[in-house]
C-alpha cells in the first residue's frame, strides 16, 4: 500500500508540474502575454511546492508503514512507560539483578522501586494491600509456590503472554526445548525463565556422619538407623522448599507413601528456619536434612562447615528441573502497566537473562536461564541440562499444587499427638 501511494504521488507531482508550467508550451511568449505568463509562473511555483510537500508527506507515511507491527507497538509502549515514569517490582531472591543497574541504564526514564522479601512475606502483603484497596505492585518475581498458591489461584494476575513484544523474547527457538515454559494450564500467566538441574529433594548431609554411597534411593532414608537423626524444613511455615516437596510428593517412584512413612516413622525434627536447620546439620544434631534448599547448603559449605548436598545425579529416582526464584508475572490492576511490559520484556531478553546468570550465580549454586542463546560456561558439566533427557519438571501444572502434601503432613503430625 505504501509503495502504491508513493508511485501515485510521483505521477501526480509530474503531472501537476507539466500542466501548470508555462514553459511546457513550445512558444510561451507567443501564446500568452507577459502578464499572463508571470501569473502562470507564480501558479506553477505554488503547485510545485504543493506537489513536493505531498511527495515528502507520503514518503514519511511510507517509512512509518514499513516498520514491523511489533516495533510500532514496542515504541508506543516505551513512550507510554516513560510517561508513567516508574514501576514497582515485588521480588524474591533476585533483587540484586535490578540493583546491578543494567535495566536503569537501558531505560533511564523509568524508575524502579523494589520490594524485596521471600514469597511467604510478599504474597500475603499484596493480598493485604489489595484488601485495603491499595494496588501497588506492577510485577511479581519469585519462586512458584506463593506465586501459584496465592496470586494465581487468587486471580490477581494479568496474562503475560500478550505483553511479550521483542522478537528475541517471543522467538521460542531461543528457549530450551524450543518453547516458552508456563506453570499455569492456560500457558499465559506465570512465565518460567530458569531451569536448574537439581537432585530432587535437595537433601544435605553432614560429611562427618554420612557416607553418601550408603544412600542411592530416597527410600534409603527410611533406614531405622537414621531415626531421630533427620531434620526437615517445615513447608507449612516456609514455602522455600515447595519445589522439593513437589518432587517428593508427585514423583511416581516416591510419592505420598514415602512421605507418610518418612514423617511418621523417622522422628523428624521440623524447623521453620533455614539457618536453624543448617546449624543443626553442621553441629551434628541431625545427620541429614530433607527437604532442604541448595543455596543454603552451598553457602554453609563455602563457610567451611562439614556439610554437602548429594550430587544431582546421585539417586536412582533421577533429577529434576527447578526454577528457584525464576518465575515472573504481571499483576492485574497495576498502576504502571506499560512500564511493567517494558520491564518483563527486558527481564526475559538476552541482556536481562545474562545479567541474571552473572549476578546471581555463586560457587555451588549456578543459575541456568532457559534461554539457550547465552553462555553456560559457569555451569558445571554435570549440572547442565541435556537435550533428550527426561527430567521431573516441578513447574508442570500437574505437580504445582502443594496443598495435598501439606494436608498429608498435617494428618501425620495430628495422629502422632
Amino acid at each position: 500500500m505504501g509503495v502504491r501511494k508513493r508511485e501515485y504521488a510521483v505521477k501526480s507531482c509530474t503531472a501537476a508540474v507539466t500542466h501548470a508550467s508555462p514553459l511546457s508550451h513550445p512558444f510561451p511568449f507567443e501564446a500568452k502575454g507577459v502578464g499572463t505568463l508571470l501569473r502562470d509562473e507564480h501558479m506553477a511555483l505554488a503547485l510545485i511546492i504543493f506537489a513536493i510537500t505531498i511527495f515528502f508527506s507520503v514518503d514519511a507515511s511510507f517509512a512509518a508503514e514499513s516498520k514491523p507491527a511489533w516495533q510500532v507497538e514496542w515504541e508506543r509502549t516505551v513512550k507510554a512507560a516513560e510517561a508513567e515514569g516508574q514501576l514497582t517490582v515485588y521480588i524474591a531472591g533476585y533483587a540484586a539483578v535490578i540493583e546491578a543497574g543494567v535495566f536503569q541504564r537501558s531505560f533511564p526514564k523509568i524508575k524502579v522501586t523494589l520490594v524485596p522479601g521471600i514469597g511467604t512475606q510478599l504474597a500475603p502483603r499484596i493480598v493485604a494491600e489489595r484488601r485495603a484497596e491499595k494496588f501497588l505492585a506492577d510485577v511479581y518475581n519469585g519462586g512458584g509456590t506463593s506465586l501459584y498458591q496465592v496470586l494465581y489461584l487468587g486471580k490477581m494476575l494479568d496474562p503475560l503472554r500478550p505483553a511479550l513484544l521483542l522478537p528475541e523474547v517471543t522467538d521460542s527457538s531461543k528457549w530450551w526445548e524450543g518453547k516458552h515454559k508456563y506453570v499455569d494450564r492456560e500457558a499465559s500467566y506465570m512465565f518460567v525463565y530458569e531451569g536448574n538441574v537439581s537432585s530432587g529433594g535437595s537433601p544435605a548431609y553432614n560429611t562427618q556422619l554420612i557416607n553418601p554411597k550408603d544412600y542411592r534411593s530416597y527410600w534409603d532414608f527410611l533406614n531405622p538407623k537414621l531415626k531421630g537423626k533427620i531434620g526437615s524444613i517445615d513447608i507449612r511455615k516456609l514455602r522455600g522448599v515447595g519445589p522439593t516437596i513437589q518432587y517428593l510428593y508427585y514423583h511416581p517412584e516416591i510419592g505420598s507413601e514415602f512421605m507418610r512413612r518418612f514423617y511418621l516413622e523417622m522422628d523428624v525434627a521440623m524447623s521453620g528456619d533455614f539457618r536453624q536447620a543448617m546449624d543443626w546439620l553442621a553441629a551434628g544434631k541431625v545427620a541429614v536434612l530433607l527437604p532442604m534448599q541448595s543455596s543454603g547448603t552451598a553457602k554453609a559449605k563455602a563457610q567451611g562447615l562439614p556439610v554437602e548436598e548429594f550430587d544431582a545425579n546421585h539417586f536412582k529416582e533421577g533429577v529434576n528441573i527447578s526454577s528457584a526464584y525464576g518465575q515472573v508475572a504481571l499483576m492485574n490492576r497495576a498502576p504502571h502497566p506499560n512500564a511493567a511490559k517494558v520491564f518483563v520484556n527486558w527481564w526475559l531478553s538476552r541482556e536481562g537473562q545474562t545479567t541474571l546468570q552473572k549476578t546471581m550465580s555463586t560457587p555451588g549454586d549456578p543459575k541456568n536461564s532457559r534461554r539457550i542463546d547465552i553462555s553456560k560456561e559457569h555451569i558445571p558439566t554435570a549440572e547442565r541440562r541435556r537435550d533428550g533427557m527426561k527430567y521431573f519438571d516441578i513447574d508442570d501444572p500437574e505437580t504445582k499444587d502443594i496443598n495435598p502434601a501439606i494436608k498429608l503432613i498435617d494428618e501425620v503430625f495430628a495422629n502422632k499427638k
